[in-house]
């Protein structure tokens, strides 16, 4: 989904949407001087369109546009090249982290099994010369069991705290950013500290694998493919940098469509791609069958911190949740009954418009939610822009509808059985409530401050 623009009175997000013209900005050159003819030479020339990435220019600083811009085909290129050079000081562990609403994408398109697509997405990034593929499901098993120990704080906190609830889920970068920009305080307090997956993936590869493998942080480039362009930006956060290895959690994120690109420009067909298993942060261990969480089209905070919070605040086991749709389908609630009373009330809101009327409620305080997963696509993370678009920048929703199909028959694996998890905990983190788990999976959201005008923004 879009950033949201909050430069102009008057949202450009929908004057870019009844434009029919899209604005093209040339990938950055590399500044790295390898300038010369190579195997990658052509596709460095790839284009990046601002009607398919960001609402308007003016959602950012001109500082945070380059670097945006940066985070595209040729950036990957100039690390592939600078590994070809005979400087092995130079070199870079090339790292990709591949996100469970992509995967569908690639299955749908190609016409394979999920499994089938990881593998041969796998063995066509490793035959560019990325050295590991991973899989950031266990990213996920990360925010989701934090986010499940934040909300049942927060719950507990409720008549003490005035902003404990609601608690709004923290994964999608383009709610949080228009958070940020536009709500300001009346919303991020209530934004759950857990990191979005993909940022914990980035500490995970800068931080976990980085120590297994005896590497230093800037010695590793790590590549997030993700549905969206909205990623670009998160991965650009100052929270999301060690200024000691002058290092991001995320070095690069390419839409999926832009790893299609790649393919196509090099004539490769993904059934031609010789299939090799992800890798796994563990030592030389392989994953296995790909796995999702709970949710039909996201990674399923709704559901696991409802059935976590029915176990742990009210002793009940929920086996399955019943969804009600609202005002449409992309905005439904779900609720708790215990002894005749509603103890927990959910919501759903994907899509803008669904945000809008969600946050219309909290400030006339008519708001009954105590969780609320916000996602800025309608459709959610499945029906990010980066994926399931037509060539004319339309929602291709006959793809959409088999990639809804095959990310539904993916067998879903609660994060707590995940012994991997448990053992990090330990191991890694120090312990469950350690100050070593709020520094590496938590961080902070908070107002940016912008011109008083901002603030009223006519949507």
């Amino acid at each position: 989904m879009h950033v949201f623009c909050v430069l102009f009175q008057e949202c450009s997000k929908k004057q870019k949407n009844d434009d029919t013209q899209s604005t093209s900005v040339d990938a950055l050159s590399s500044n790295d001087g390898f300038e010369e003819k190579n195997e990658f030479h052509t596709l460095a020339d790839a284009k990046i369109l601002l009607s398919d990435c960001l609402a308007c220019d003016n959602c950012m600083t001109s500082e945070e546009g380059a670097r945006v811009f940066q985070q595209n085909q040729k950036e990957l290129f100039r690390i592939l090249n600078l590994n070809k050079k005979c400087d092995t000081s130079k070199h870079k562990v090339l790292a990709v982290s591949i996100c469970p609403q992509s995967l569908p994408y690639f299955a749908a398109k190609f016409n394979l099994s999920v499994n089938d697509a990881a593998k041969r997405l796998c063995g066509f990034l490793k035959s560019l010369g990325v050295h590991y593929v991973f899989d950031t499901t266990i990213a996920a098993d990360f925010s989701i069991l934090e986010s499940q120990r934040e909300f049942v704080q927060r719950y507990q906190r409720r008549n003490q705290e005035e902003h404990a609830l609601p608690m709004f889920a923290s994964a999608c970068p383009g709610w949080i950013r228009y958070a940020e920009r536009v709500l300001t305080n009346l919303v991020t307090s209530h934004i759950c500290t857990a990191k979005s997956p993909q940022q914990i993936m980035g500490s995970l590869v800068k931080g976990y694998f980085a120590r297994q493998q005896n590497l230093s942080p800037d010695k590793i480039f790590h590549v997030i493919v993700a549905p969206c362009y909205d990623k670009k930006l998160e991965a650009l956060r100052e929270d999301f940098y060690t200024a000691l290895y002058n290092s991001q959690e995320v070095d690069c994120v390419l839409t999926s469509g832009e790893i299609v690109q790649i393919m196509e420009q090099k004539n490769v067909s993904m059934k031609d791609v010789t299939e090799v298993a992800v890798d796994s942060l563990f030592d030389e261990i392989k994953e296995g069958d790909v796995v999702r969480h709970d949710g039909k089209r996201s990674d399923g905070y709704l559901e696991h911190i409802f059935k976590h919070a029915a176990k742990e605040l009210f002793g009940m086991d929920v086996k399955e949740i019943t969804y009600k749709a609202l005002k449409n389908k992309d905005f439904q609630e779900v609720t708790l009954e215990k002894d005749g009373e509603t103890v927990l009330r959910f919501a759903a809101a994907y899509g803008f418009r669904n945000i809008q009327n969600m946050v219309l409620k909290l400030k006339k305080g008519k708001f009954l939610y105590h969780f609320v997963e916000v996602l800025a696509c309608p459709g959610g993370c499945l029906n990010g822009k980066g994926q399931a678009q037509t060539e004319d920048g339309k929602p291709d929703k006959a793809l959409l509808n088999q990639m809804e199909e095959v990310y539904a028959a993916i067998p879903v694996r609660l994060p707590e059985t995940n012994v991997h998890v448990q053992k990090m905990y330990q191991d890694w983190l120090e312990g469950v409530d350690s100050k070593k788990v709020q520094e590496t999976l938590h961080t902070k959201y908070s107002a940016v401050n912008q011109t008083a005008s901002n603030l009223d923004i006519k949507w």
